[in-house]
Parts: C-alpha cells; sequence; structure tokens
C-alpha cells in the first residue's frame, strides 16, 4: 500500500530575501509578506513583582499612559501588514525607521541591533500544525526598551500564550525581573520550539527505516526528500539566531543586565545543541537516502536473479524443442515408440539436475 505524504510543499519565498522596493530609498516601511486581510491586534501585560493587568490597545495612543509606569510591560502587536499603524508605533517609541522596515519586511534574517534607548532583535519563530504536520515559518521582532519588550508577529502569537499565562498567575521568574529577561522568556520559547521540529523529523525517520528495508516505495523517496529540504529549514534558520543569542550574551549596552545574561549562556549552549542534533539528523537522511537506494538495487537484483534462473532452466529446453522441432526428413528418434516419453524425461531430468547444481552453489 502506497503511504501517503504527510509534508506539504515548503514555502521557498521564506529562503529567498526580498527587498521592499527597487525604486524605495532606504527606511520606507512596506509591508513584505504573504498577504492578509485581518485587522492589526495590540494586546499589552503590565505587571511587578505584585500586580500584573492586561489590556486590549484599540488605538497606538492608548499606549502612552503605559510607556510612562515604571512597571514592566509587554506589548504584543499581531500582524505588521498595517504601515500606518507601525509608523505611529514607531514614533510612539523612537524606533528607527530602518528598523521598521525590517519589522515589516518578514524575510528578514534574524538579526541584533544597538541603538541607545533600545535593542532591537528579528527572531524566526517554527510553528508546527497539528492538522497536516506542516511546519510555517514566522518572524518575530523584538524591541527592547528599560521597562518594556514590545514584539511584533506576523499572526496571533499562540505560541506564547504559556509565556502570557505565566505572567498572570505569577509563575517563574519573569515577574521577579526586568525587560531583559522577559526578551529572554520570548526567545526561549522559539528556541524550544526548534527542539519540537526536530524531534517530529526524528520520529518521522523512525517510522520509515524499517518500512525502506523491508518494502521502499515512491513515498519513501518522496518523503526523504522533503525531510532533507525540511532540515536546510531549520538550519537556514537557528544558524543565524545561535549568533543573535551570542551577541546578546557579549553585549554590554545598559538593557542587557548582569543577572539576565547566564540565560541568555543558557539558551546559547541550546542553540548549540541543536545544530548538532540538525547535524545529525543529516546523517540519518543521507543514510537513509543510501539505504532507500540499495534497497531498491537489492530489490531490483533479487527480481533479475529469479527472472535469470528461469531463463537458465529454459536454455537446454529450448535446445532440445529446437533440434527435435527441425523439418528434416530423417531423425533416428522420430519414428521410435517410445521418443515422446524419453523427450519428456530428458527434459525434467535437465530441469531437476539444474535446480539441484543451483541450490548447491547457493544460487537460490
Amino acid at each position: 500500500m502506497k503511504r501517503k505524504s504527510k509534508f506539504k510543499k515548503i514555502d521557498v519565498r521564506k529562503f529567498v530575501p526580498r527587498a521592499s522596493g527597487k525604486d524605495s530609498p532606504p527606511g520606507t516601511v512596506q509591508y513584505v509578506g504573504k498577504p492578509r486581510s485581518e485587522e492589526t491586534r495590540i494586546d499589552v501585560i503590565e505587571f511587578n513583582e505584585t500586580e500584573v493587568a492586561e489590556y486590549k490597545i484599540d488605538k497606538p495612543d492608548q499606549l502612552k499612559k503605559y510607556i510612562a509606569s515604571d512597571k514592566i510591560k509587554w506589548i504584543r502587536v499581531s500582524g505588521v501588514h498595517d504601515i500606518e499603524l507601525m509608523a505611529k508605533l514607531g514614533d510612539l517609541f523612537h524606533i528607527n525607521q530602518l528598523e521598521l522596515e525590517d519589522i515589516a519586511n518578514t524575510s528578514q534574517r534574524p538579526r541584533m541591533e544597538e541603538r541607545d534607548s533600545y535593542i532591537f532583535m528579528v527572531f524566526k519563530a517554527l510553528i508546527i500544525n497539528q492538522e497536516d504536520q506542516d511546519v510555517a515559518i514566522e518572524q518575530v521582532s523584538l524591541i527592547l526598551g528599560e521597562n518594556y519588550v514590545l514584539s511584533f508577529h506576523e499572526t496571533e502569537p499562540k505560541l506564547f500564550d504559556s509565556l502570557g499565562t505565566r505572567i498572570l498567575t505569577g509563575k517563574g521568574r519573569v515577574r521577579k525581573m526586568k525587560s531583559d529577561y522577559l526578551a529572554f522568556a520570548i526567545a526561549d520559547i522559539m528556541i524550544d520550539q526548534y527542539f519540537v521540529v526536530l524531534e517530529d523529523i526524528g520520529t518521522t525517520i523512525e517510522s520509515i527505516e524499517s518500512e525502506l528495508i523491508i518494502n521502499p516505495g515512491s513515498a519513501d523517496q518522496e518523503t526523504i526528500y522533503r525531510i532533507k529540504r525540511r532540515l536546510v529549514y531549520v538550519g537556514r534558520t537557528i544558524w543565524p539566531v545561535r549568533e543573535l543569542i551570542n551577541e546578546i550574551e557579549r553585549s554590554d549596552h545598559k538593557l542587557i543586565h548582569e543577572e539576565s545574561r547566564m540565560y541568555f549562556r543558557n539558551i546559547y549552549d541550546h542553540t548549540v545543541q541543536i545544530i548538532e542534533s540538525l547535524d545529525s539528523l543529516r546523517d540519518l537522511t543521507s543514510s537513509m537516502m543510501d539505504l532507500y537506494l540499495s534497497s531498491v538495487s537489492l530489490k531490483l537484483n533479487e527480481i533479475m536473479k529469479v527472472l535469470t534462473i528461469f531463463s537458465a532452466l529454459f536454455i537446454p529446453l529450448t535446445f532440445l524443442a529446437g533440434v527435435y522441432g527441425m523439418n528434416f526428413s530423417y531423425l533416428p528418434e522420430k519414428d521410435w515408440h517410445y521418443g515422446y516419453a524419453l523427450f519428456w524425461t530428458i527434459c525434467i531430468g535437465a530441469t531437476i539436475f539444474m535446480l539441484f547444481y543451483f541450490r548447491r552453489k547457493k544460487w537460490l
């Protein structure tokens, strides 16, 4: 039975960086990404060690009263396609136009930029769709300020709901730490998701490994090929993230406090571990392709072996049938009463002898 591949075609556009426009000057904010029509949403979680509150913002101007507060604020912007709203947020938080351009361009490479009053970071989140097991990649941009983290998401960030719950319920260290720890917690969720994606790939490899030996088919070849492309997908994402985390951990910016460096160092170690796992899965996938080709070749050889044995068995029979099928007037055994029986006796005896010989040579 042909096994249906569970992987969809990967969006190759995510691999290719795209500019805002050929004739646009640097700093021109233009949305680059999948067409979206949903309304951009802004949510705020404001907290300190003893208090916490959650708000939904209708207009960017409503954020002014929260900016003045000394509490830590996590401002989540779901949707970066509303350029007018992005411009208002840029004016409100004094974000450089180049950073706004990168936020709106969802094909940006993960990177970090330090400014006097904030640190700008671009991450890539890998999200597994539970329905079809397809992997989507979304850009998450962070603005780390003195008492706030401003996060920009392409879609509604359900991946980070667990972090919002931890803040609201007071679990963990988030409410006891400063804004740089909140940025770490957001990055930690995305990096942990890389482990989930690699685990899913590993499970898929294990599920088809035994089938490759027993019954290799075209569906297995397609699955292996898609796994290799997905590994490239993860590799193109995790390598720049590793560099980004390393820059944050080594930064001497005033917004990166000493008590938070150990946490960034921890997720840096996670990125190293992911890269090592990625290399191992690449080797396994290459071995699986070799195994697939070897299994197909072995199966073909077995078929050719059977056909060759059948051909070899019929060679002497064809010879005898050809000799006694000649149209000569005189054949010594032609008029003999037991000639037909002798012919079949010789044919059967020759066949049995050849089968015995092949078995003794271990060709059967």
